[in-house]
């Protein structure tokens, strides 16, 4: 009898096992569904559900059911943390897995060190998620309707913390992964709000009962399961800005290889010769009057007093008799001043200072300097630059731009930068629409993702641009090196975009627009805290009651 015993105390452990390893690997590919519903990363396209570089909003739905169910039968708080964790380490690795590339390919971090830093930072970001999940297993014992609204206030509470906590990281993000099915709800309650909804309506028809979790799934189904639903939703909710004009603009591509971009003899003098060329011509085309030509971050990789003064008063003879404005994006300062990732603007008509003293200041007439900076990228955290100097890259710490700064006000528009990674914060951007009359009409951002190869990170940067357009109710212009340039409208529609890493112009007309969105308006006041403070309230309404007998 002992023997048996012991065979089967072997076997129920032999069993547990197995089923804790299932139960890993279901949590890390529903985590990948999650990555790859961002944005579809292959060339395969599977009738209206999966499209290259588009994202996959019922695989983010089936990729949370698929986690409410792990989570739903942990057995503690704890299985239910590693069970999370898990999900979310593989969700945001699979996600922002191209850090590698600018680590190991461009830095020349050895390969294990760059895999292992990318696994790191994703399990770091993930433990928000997984004491979400610690924490909603309090709601074991409340009803079926409790354990839903808490489930999508906790997971958008770990969504928030990820995206304001160590100067905020939220690249990936659930709420992008909507942007075509629930991408209407975004001018009301932001990005965060969206994956609020996404989390509520995929968690209630695992865990309701009844008629309750019919009608849930049917909701589901019409949601995520019928083409076009997101714009037959969008079509009935109120637009609530107006139109403001329209503005000419020509977006610059420079498709300079990031291996050269900083080398002087091969992709400096090309950037200075072709984005110098390109200013030009579009200055002196008629059919740019009263326009605005945009060259990405860094187009210019050279401090200004590093560049040859004839190079800039050449510039600034085309550019003050032209008859469009020129928006680059350069770096700027000195060493005793510290230096900032900036655009700079040129107008055509008087000058700003003597040109043959200074061309450069002669031609600046507004300058945004970038406010939120890139970890490890232009500022070095503490105690890691040990980190950093095992890699080539041209690393700095950069002084930050205040917020919110003024608007490029030209041809009767107001018009809002934003740099690099910088439209990953709505609520960011949204500071500079505290007053109606004074808010951007026109939204540009400049980047440079060369950095990432050419890798999704393209496309999920893209769908980041179309939720900020969705949210603060304006167009979304973006000039990049390598991609994603490309013009998109206030309902968050890419209007034009430049194939991707080709070097080329793309011309286009943005219809501006003025008034403010509900997301604009209370963002702009109280930043992501009325979020919080919803999430908070709900968590309230639904707490268990602890049984006094």
């Amino acid at each position: 009898m002992t023997g048996m015993a012991a065979r089967g105390a072997v076997a129920r452990r032999d069993g547990a096992a197995l089923a804790g390893a299932a139960v890993a690997v279901a949590a890390v590919l529903a985590g990948g569904a999650h990555a790859l519903a961002l944005a579809w990363p292959w060339d395969v396209s599977i009738g209206g559900w999966l499209a290259p570089g588009q994202p996959a909003a019922w695989l983010h739905a089936l990729s949370l059911m698929a986690l409410v169910a792990l989570l739903a039968h942990a057995p503690t708080a704890s299985a239910a943390a590693w069970r999370a964790g898990g999900y979310a380490t593989a969700w945001l690795a699979g996600t922002f897995w191209w850090l590698f590339v600018s680590m190991h390919t461009y830095g020349g971090l050895v390969a294990p060190l760059a895999v292992l830093a990318v696994l790191a930072l994703a399990a770091f970001l993930a433990l928000d998620y997984a004491l979400a999940a610690a924490l909603w297993s309090r709601w074991r014992t409340a009803g079926p309707g409790a354990q839903v609204l808490a489930f999508a206030a906790l997971w958008t509470l770990a969504e928030w913390a990820r995206g304001v906590l160590w100067t905020g990281f939220p690249w990936g993000a659930g709420g992008y992964a909507q942007v075509e099915a629930l991408g209407a709800l975004a001018p009301w309650v932001g990005v965060y709000g969206i994956g609020a909804v996404a989390a509520a309506l995929a968690a209630a028809p695992v865990l309701l009962r009844g008629v309750a979790r019919v009608v849930t799934v049917v909701l589901a189904a019409l949601v995520w399961g019928v083409p076009g639903a997101g714009a037959w939703l969008a079509e009935r909710l109120p637009d609530t800005t107006r139109p403001a004009g329209a503005l000419p603009v020509r977006l610059l591509q420079g498709a300079i290889p990031q291996e050269q971009k900083f080398d002087v003899d091969a992709g400096v003098p090309l950037a200075l010769r072709w984005y110098g060329e390109q200013i030009v011509r579009a200055t002196g085309d008629p059919a740019l009057a009263g326009g605005l030509v945009v060259a990405p971050e860094t187009a210019i990789p050279l401090l200004p007093q590093d560049v040859d003064p004839a190079y800039w008063r050449a510039l600034h003879a085309v550019v003050r008799t032209g008859d469009a404005a020129v928006l680059l994006g350069v770096p700027l300062g000195s060493f005793s001043e510290g230096y900032t990732n900036s655009a700079v603007a040129w107008f055509p008509g008087g000058e700003a200072a003597d040109p043959a003293a200074d061309p450069f200041a002669a031609l600046t007439r507004y300058r945004y300097d970038k406010h939120h900076l890139v970890p490890f990228g232009e500022f070095i955290p503490p105690g890691f630059r040990w980190f950093t100097e095992l890699m080539n890259i041209p690393l700095g710490d950069f002084a930050r731009g205040v917020l919110p700064q003024p608007s490029l006000a030209w041809a009767g528009q107001r018009i809002a930068p934003n740099i690099c990674y910088e439209d990953l914060f709505g609520e960011e951007l949204a500071a500079g629409f505290g007053e109606a009359g004074r808010a951007p009409t026109v939204l540009v951002n400049l980047s440079n993702i060369a950095w990432f190869g050419d890798t999704v990170a393209i496309d999920q940067h893209r769908h980041i641009s179309r939720v900020r357009a969705l949210e603060l109710g304006r167009p979304m212009v973006r000039a990049t090196n390598t991609g994603a340039t490309a013009v998109i409208d206030h309902r968050g529609r890419v209007q034009a975009e430049l194939p991707r890493g080709e070097r080329g112009v793309l011309d286009a007309t943005v219809a501006a627009r003025q008034g403010l969105t509900p997301y604009a308006w209370w963002a702009s006041r109280a930043g992501l805290w009325p979020l919080v403070g919803v999430c908070a309230a709900v968590l309230l309404a639904t707490r268990p009651r602890r049984d006094r007998r």
